[in-house]
């Protein structure tokens, strides 16, 4: 596995691959504080007397356990959970580390703001890309670093806990419920989510797979203008990229108000000024489902090929407009090309520079890119890439070379100057 990610310097971890997480969790909504078990079951790489992990310093950490003993010694701090191991392991063992820990955890400031766990006014929330996981968990805080995951969370009765996952258990203890979630297919740490709110769960469809949307008593019954057509826009995607890849789908729209949708595998998640919005808010809600294929199950290598999420999202929102009845997706790309012409010619799509990673050009460049090729190669051929590229990376990572050699493959050869004006040049190119 590559190391850590030059856009997060100091995030990542080497000496291990990981297997598996399980978290076991108490959230109390009342005082804000996480109780945490964390068992992650890691194969080394090479010979090592250490693990090391990231972890936010809010937490507390308290007992610890390799493969059922204490660490020789360990120390927490700068980010980094540092476990010292009383015999060297070498290349391939494997290993259960055991972390409890426990405390308020809150946002990691980052040079995107703050990323991580937050509390709502009435719940708590986890909005952790591209680095905010380790606010709320010890894990390899990287993008490339995917495994499966389990959740065990308590929360107080008459709240919700909706996790990645299909829902395997929920039992109620005393004044606790605990629901169990289990994802099966392995998740980069930023994608894992806990949301817990006063919610109720409806099921807007069963195919291609259950389609689900959590939310207040309140909102529920003003959910339709916005989350209405969700079940045809997945049908739809279906037909575009492929088989939805994972076991099913969640909206979460929270009471309170989120100054963006967040996207985590398996679920998306809304603040209340989203519903009853309609056309306005679908484009967005077709977008955070674009990234269930692209995004969630092909994920970027290193964050420099964030456009491989964005830009794909971006031009969903195109496709699903010219699906749906509205304007075909050359009409978007007309528009947002003359927008773009008028802003500045600095950012490299292929490698944009961290500070520029979230950037809206990087999401509309990246759509028109997109649309540049579907120009370039037909739309046959366009959408056999797009369904090999969400096929051949399933489950896994892919970098913007990954693309072009499977463009390559699939489509067709000879697109070294559409790649090098689009991708690897500041200038907008015209559009074709």
């Amino acid at each position: 596995m590559s190391g850590p990610d030059p856009y997060c310097p100091g995030q990542g971890n080497t000496g291990y691959d990981i297997d598996s997480y399980e978290l076991d969790l108490a959230y109390h909504v009342s005082s804000g504080r996480l109780e945490g078990e964390a068992t992650i079951v890691v194969t080394t790489t090479g010979p090592t007397g250490e693990l090391v992990f990231d972890l936010a310093e809010h937490v507390k950490v308290g007992k610890l356990s390799v493969d059922g003993s204490r660490p020789a010694r360990h120390r927490h701090g700068g980010g980094k959970l540092v476990l010292a191991l009383k015999t060297a392991a070498p290349a391939g063992k494997r290993l259960k580390v055991v972390v409890h820990y426990s405390g308020n955890p809150k946002p990691v400031r980052s040079l995107w703001g703050e990323v991580g766990f937050e509390e709502l006014s009435d719940g708590a929330l986890v909005a952790s890309q591209p680095n905010g996981a380790h606010s709320w968990y010890p894990c390899d805080d990287r993008p490339s670093s995917k495994a499966p995951y389990r959740f065990h969370v308590a929360v107080p009765n008459g709240y919700r806990a909706v996790c990645n996952g299909r829902l395997v258990e929920r039992k109620t203890k005393s004044s606790q419920t605990i629901w169990t979630y289990e994802q099966a297919e392995p998740m980069a740490p930023y994608l894992a989510s806990l949301q817990v709110g006063r919610y109720e769960l409806a099921t807007m469809s069963e195919l291609p797979v259950p389609d689900r949307i959590a939310a207040p008593a309140d909102l529920a019954r003003k959910l339709d203008p916005s989350f209405g057509r969700h079940p045809q826009m997945l049908q739809v995607f279906t037909e575009l990229f492929g088989p939805y890849p994972f076991a099913e789908h969640t909206s979460v729209v929270t009471a309170d108000e989120l100054e963006i949708p967040i996207e985590a595998q398996g679920m998306s998640v809304f603040g209340a000024q989203f519903v009853g919005k309609g056309k306005d808010a679908e484009r967005l809600v077709s977008h955070e489902l674009a990234h269930q294929w692209f995004g969630n199950s092909v994920t970027c290598r290193q964050w420099r090929d964030i456009w491989l999420h964005e830009g794909f999202a971006c031009y969903a929102e195109w496709l699903w407009s010219e699906r749906s009845g509205g304007p075909p997706a050359a009409h978007w790309a007309a528009k947002h090309h003359k927008r773009l012409s008028d802003l500045p010619q600095d950012l490299l799509l292929a490698d944009p520079g961290p500070k520029d990673m979230f950037d809206d050009r990087v999401y509309k460049r990246g759509a028109l890119t997109l649309h540049a090729l579907r120009t370039s190669i037909g739309d046959e051929a366009f959408f056999q890439v797009l369904r090999a590229f969400a096929a051949r990376f399933r489950h896994a990572n892919a970098s913007t070379q990954d693309f072009i050699n499977l463009v390559d493959e699939v489509g067709r050869r000879g697109l070294a100057s559409l790649w090098q004006e689009w991708l690897y040049e500041r200038a907008l190119p015209v559009l074709p």
